[in-house]
C-alpha cells in the first residue's frame, strides 16, 4: 500500500461511516435514546441529515476535490462540537475517543485535499 491508497481507505471508511451514521440517526433507537443524552434530540434529523450528505460528499470528493474540502470541514465542525459535547456531558474517554478518532481523520483528508 503506498500512501495514496491509505488516504483512499481513510476517506471511503469515513464516508461510509458517515452514511451510516447518518442513516442510523433516523433507524436506530439506540442512536435516537443517544441524541436525547447529548441533548439534541431535537436538531437529531437535522444532524443525520448532514452527517448523509457530508458521507455521500466525501465519496463524491474522490472525483471532485472542492466537494471533498467543503465535506471534510463540515464533518470536521461535528466532530469538534461531538467531542465538546460529550466533554460537557462528562462522558468518560472511551465515550469521546471514536469521535476525536473521526476528528483526526477528517482533519486528514482535508490536508490531503488541500
Amino acid at each position: 500500500l503506498n500512501l495514496m491508497d491509505v488516504y483512499n481507505i481513510i476517506t471511503v471508511f469515513t464516508a461510509i461511516s458517515f452514511i451510516a451514521y447518518g442513516i442510523n440517526s433516523f433507524i436506530s433507537n439506540k442512536m435516537i435514546l443517544e441524541f436525547e443524552r447529548w441533548g439534541l434530540g431535537k436538531k437529531r434529523k437535522v444532524i443525520g441529515s448532514v452527517q448523509l450528505a457530508c458521507g455521500v460528499g466525501t465519496l463524491i470528493g474522490l472525483k471532485l476535490n472542492f466537494i471533498l474540502i467543503i465535506s471534510s470541514v463540515i464533518l470536521i465542525i461535528m466532530m469538534v462540537v461531538a467531542v465538546c459535547v460529550r466533554i460537557k456531558i462528562k462522558d468518560n474517554i472511551s465515550e469521546i475517543l471514536p469521535a476525536l478518532a473521526y476528528l483526526i481523520l477528517g482533519i486528514i483528508i482535508l490536508q490531503q485535499s488541500i
